[in-house]
């Protein structure tokens, strides 16, 4: 008899045990569906965009989620880095890591580990858009109708086999190639710096009181009203000075103005930059920013670009000195997305012809249209974007700067995203303050109690950052 209760206990206990563990993981069924947005044979970049899609019944915690993407590199030593273009649930929780498959196959030798650091994928539910990239460190053209994971038929989603995933270490979908399902590699840290400097080492501070765009005080200051011919924007476009205004706004204090116009012809079209020296490096930038969903008059509907940024020119194709950190914001959608949109993109490089963009962004479809605080923090191998005292973005790596930018506001058209009309419309940009304390991270909460303080004292002008 005791003999029988025992067994009896350890099936009842072997029954109870399976009625936790079968049905949680035999409900968890994950899918991977692949497009991709660069068919060709031979690619700037590799362009696989994934949504993954749970058809069980419980949720999966996507901590516990790999995609892995199979490809054959150009050569043994080939290095490749990884972007998240966009996605759903945020480029933020996002991560990109390269392993090595040895001994490898004809079409795979290398595969891309997709990531994620917070999230749960619900029952029923998919991830939406995973908009990744990748391409080779010395960003030449790469060859990828060898790679085992690639299609160039698959220009929408579909199910597709030759993508795995992983849950929990175990193979949840799809068929690996020979000696594709190996441990994760380990990633490379974004190295991370505490701020060690409070107070900075010196600071600008502009309340933009000035009386028009040919005040001395503009030149004294650093500023540059652009007037010169070229891009960005509408080709032939014109920058005059007049588009460059300081008007009273409604808290007593005067504002820098910027105004783009166009009544649908190049002659007509009009754009405007208000820039500073290259002086600015490592530190804490801001702005009190209006951005504006309609034109003033007219017809609205044109890609009207409206930004707050920082740059070192580029002296070549692939320059590695080039840098850009960019606040943009489209109300009227353009570059191939809907509006309005906010756009927060931190440059590497480019080249013009043939086409090549080192960068990557985070983009929220959303309207900012009013006053907002800008917020720029670059310091420690992070830039961090802050809109309102909330982390918009953060990117580093490669694409952290290495020489001192200048800081700009521009508003300008997108070419060939003007509206079909010839009715005149125009734009408005308003700047409230620009702030920038050097070698210091400061807080945007801090950044406005600062400003506060200057304004207490009738301070419209502070510069103690030496010149280049």
């Amino acid at each position: 008899m005791f003999k029988k209760l025992l067994w009896g206990g350890l099936v009842a206990a072997l029954l109870a045990a399976l009625a936790v563990v079968t049905p949680a993981s035999a409900a968890q069924s994950l899918r991977l569906q692949y497009r991709t947005s660069a068919t060709g044979a031979t690619a700037d970049q590799v362009e696989p965009w994934f949504n993954l899609v749970n058809s069980g019944t419980t949720s999966v915690p996507l901590s516990g989620v790999k995609i892995r993407y199979y490809f054959k590199a150009d050569s043994a030593a080939q290095q490749y880095r990884f972007a998240c273009s966009w996605a759903v649930l945020s480029c933020s929780t996002v991560t990109g890591v390269f392993g090595t498959l040895s001994p490898g196959t004809a079409t795979a030798d290398r595969y891309l580990e997709v990531g994620f650091t917070a999230g749960t994928l619900a029952a029923g539910a998919s991830t939406g858009d995973l908009q990744l990239r990748f391409y080779r460190a010395d960003w030449q053209t790469l060859t990828q109708s060898d790679d085992y994971s690639f299609s160039a038929a698959r220009t929408t989603y579909g199910d597709w086999t030759k993508v795995a995933v992983y849950t929990g270490g175990s193979l949840a979908w799809g068929t690996p190639p020979a000696g594709g399902t190996g441990p994760s590699p380990t990633p490379t840290p974004t190295p991370t710096v505490p701020p060690t400097n409070p107070g900075g080492d010196g600071v600008v501070f502009d309340d933009f009181a000035y009386t028009g765009s040919a005040d001395p005080a503009i030149t004294a200051h650093n500023w540059t009203v652009r007037t010169n011919s070229g891009g960005p924007g509408v080709p032939g476009a014109s920058w005059p000075a007049s588009n460059v205004t300081f008007p009273s706004i409604g808290t007593g204090n005067k504002a820098l103005q910027l105004r783009a116009a166009t009544d649908g012809t190049t002659g007509g079209t009009s754009q405007s930059e208000f820039l500073n020296q290259r002086k600015f490096f490592e530190g804490t930038y801001a702005a009190r920013v209006k951005f504006s969903d309609t034109p003033e008059s007219g017809p609205d509907g044109d890609n009207i670009v409206q930004t707050f940024f920082t740059i070192t020119p580029l002296a070549a194709d692939l320059d590695p000195n080039y840098s850009e950190q960019d606040f943009e914001y489209l109300p009227n959608g353009g570059w191939g997305a809907q509006g309005p949109i906010m756009y927060a993109t931190t440059w590497e490089t480019y080249r013009n012809e043939p086409w090549l963009a080192v960068n990557v962004h985070q983009e929220q479809t959303a309207s900012y249209n009013g006053w907002h605080d800008l917020v720029l923090q670059v310091a420690g191998g992070n830039v961090k974007y802050y809109i309102d005292g909330v982390l918009f973005a953060q990117h580093g790596d490669i694409y952290y700067p290495e020489t001192p930018q200048s800081v700009n506001f521009n508003l300008w058209f997108i070419g060939g995203g003007l509206v079909g009309s010839s009715t005149p419309r125009a734009y408005n940009q308003q700047v409230d303050w620009f702030y920038f304390s050097k070698n210091e991270v400061v807080a945007p909460a801090e950044v406005v109690n600062r400003v506060n303080g200057y304004r207490t004292t009738a301070t419209t002008w502070k510069d103690t950052v030496p010149n280049p």
